[in-house]
């Protein structure tokens, strides 16, 4: 009762029962539904979730009239008594994954967990990595889609936006706007998305392993224009890639956390300082500044906040191999991060499947295929029903 009343509700008394009747009256203010600020499409939905769970909720069972779409509410706060609301599919989720995820939130002990935000972090199986294992989305058609998969969904009031679980590397690489577009489309953009990961990753390092170990592999005419462009400035091609790079994410920071107005100034005082200023007064070379915004161009391809980050972090690490050993450096930055992405796990599930380990059914990688002849679940995650749908 007391929780009910913590939550807004109304409770009757009347003398002589020894029962209370709970009514369902808070109605705490929320904003309207609006369109997603992060995910964006040209073609699709137009709809993202808001800070109120119950909307959130009825924007998913508008897209799932089913009667096994399962709603389970749990308290994963002691004072605040927060919130969180599990959906699946009863005859497709996993049993086993259902009770991972239960068993997980209810070991929690914490006074106040406000958002989902929070509730990643505590959550998440491997704290310290770099790249994420919990899939983060503002837009209930992608919610939608990964329900009717076998996949498990979190809600929680205050929070415009869901966690899916479990997630692999392909869940992030994957856009919303991919399967809204006919299949040429779709595939030429995931191409593109694919092409700025690598540029974003290793741009910057290769041009420091190739002018400063493997001069040779230059073109003589490049080689003399780099030379050339290079000759009165007094910082090595670390030195000036580094002080560019944190130059730019700096830029980026700051045109996050300003106020909207001032957001185009940060812009325009960071194109000034950054290439003509830099460059006339030999700070930098001409060509370091075009390397750098390259790779910060192609950072922006990546749809998802958190692989940005990750790749943003990896790019440093391969930047210092490539000035200490060149290519070789390079190449073992580059092995080794995916052993180490071969070894995550997200609540079980490998992080680079279907991939490694193959699922001969999930073929949806870097590339998708015909819709019509997509007829089965991903099978990493065992649902009961692995068929979408019967075909020859």
């Amino acid at each position: 009762m007391i929780k009910h009343v913590n939550g807004g509700d109304a409770i009757l008394f009347i003398e002589g029962f020894q029962v209370a009747y709970i009514f369902n009256a808070g109605n705490f203010e929320s904003r309207n539904i609006e369109q997603p600020e992060n995910e964006h499409v040209v073609k699709g939905p137009k709809e993202a979730f808001i800070e109120k769970a119950s909307s959130n909720i009825s924007l998913i069972r508008k897209k799932i009239k089913n009667e096994n779409l399962i709603v389970e509410s749990m308290s994963i706060s002691k004072r605040a008594n927060n919130e969180v609301f599990m959906l699946y599919v009863n005859d497709l989720a996993n049993d086993k994954l259902v009770d991972n995820i239960k068993k997980r939130l209810d070991s929690l002990d914490v006074d106040m967990i406000q958002n989902l935000s929070l509730l990643e972090q505590y959550i998440d199986e491997r704290s310290y990595s770099v790249f994420p294992t919990i899939l983060y989305t503002e837009r209930p058609d992608r919610a939608a889609s990964f329900i009717a998969d076998g996949f498990i969904v979190l809600i929680m009031d205050n929070s415009p936006d869901c966690l899916i679980l479990p997630a692999t590397f392909w869940s992030f690489y994957h856009n919303a706007e991919d399967y809204y577009l006919r299949l040429p489309y779709g595939n030429f953009t995931r191409f593109l998305r694919g092409l700025a990961l690598l540029i974003t990753l290793l741009t910057s390092a290769i041009y420091i392993a190739l002018t400063t170990f493997h001069a040779g592999m230059i073109p003589p005419d490049l080689l003399f224009a780099i030379v050339s462009a290079r000759f009165k400035v007094p910082l090595t091609v670390f030195a000036e890639i580094i002080l560019m790079e944190i130059a730019f994410e700096l830029i980026r920071e700051a045109g996050l956390r300003v106020p909207t107005p001032i957001g185009p100034t940060i812009g325009i005082v960071g194109a000034l300082i950054l290439g003509q200023a830099a460059v006339q007064a030999n700070v930098v070379s001409p060509v370091v500044v075009i390397v750098v915004a390259l790779g910060g161009l192609c950072s922006f391809v990546i749809g998802d906040y958190s692989l940005n980050y990750a790749f943003r972090i990896s790019r440093f690490a391969c930047i210092c191999a490539a000035y200490l050993f060149g290519f070789y450096g390079i190449m073992a930055v580059f092995v080794m991060g995916l052993t180490y992405l071969s070894s995550l796990k997200s609540f079980g599930v490998p992080y680079l499947s279907p991939l490694t380990p193959s699922y001969i059914p999930s073929k949806n990688t870097i590339f998708r295929t015909i819709l019509s002849k997509d007829r089965f679940r991903p099978g990493f995650i065992k649902p009961k029903d692995t068929q979408k749908k019967t075909g020859d």
